[in-house]
């Protein structure tokens, strides 16, 4: 009799000090009613929020660390025009024209084919426009999202050099 309280005195306190070693397999009972399924559910959706299991992280307001910072662009998207495939920064300025009314560009792309623009025009990965061309330089304007995700204008300015300007 002293040994079994012993052995029950031992069981219990290893309990209360390791609550996971101590598993008791349960033999499988017959559900009785829907209303002790309901009970079951219950408690199992407890579970899983005590120990974190199906728990989906939200980020709100705050930027999502699961996500990186710098997310690289594709290369050369598939269905774009030309001069909508390339980063701003890799076209090069070749010439300036202009007439009476108004200035254009010529521009030279990596891929070694020219292109005539005018104010106005849509060119670069990022959906920029030509915002001003003058008798020297042609700034482009473009939507970029920051590290914070903000949209946010970013002007490129291409310059011809001093021994191609005329």
């Amino acid at each position: 009799m002293k040994n079994r309280l012993v052995l029950i005195l031992m069981i219990l306190i290893l309990g209360v000090v390791f609550p996971g070693v101590i598993i008791v397999h349960a033999l499988p009972q017959k559900q009785a009613s829907p209303e002790a399924a309901k009970k079951e559910d219950v408690t199992k959706k407890a579970l899983e929020l005590k120990t974190g299991a199906g728990v989906e992280y939200t980020a709100g307001t705050r930027r999502d660390p699961f996500v990186p910072l710098i997310v690289k662009a594709e290369a050369k998207p598939k269905g774009l025009i030309p001069i909508e495939s390339y980063e701003v920064s890799e076209f090069k300025l070749i010439a300036i024209l202009w007439d009476k009314t108004k200035y254009y560009a010529v521009i030279t792309l990596p891929d070694g084919k020219s292109y005539t623009i005018k104010e106005g025009v849509k060119l670069g990965l990022h959906g920029g426009k030509v915002y001003k061309i003058t008798k020297d330089s042609v700034i482009i304007r473009e939507q970029a999202r920051d590290y914070r995700g903000v949209l946010a204008s970013k002007d490129t300015v291409l310059k011809l050099r001093r021994e191609e300007e005329l």
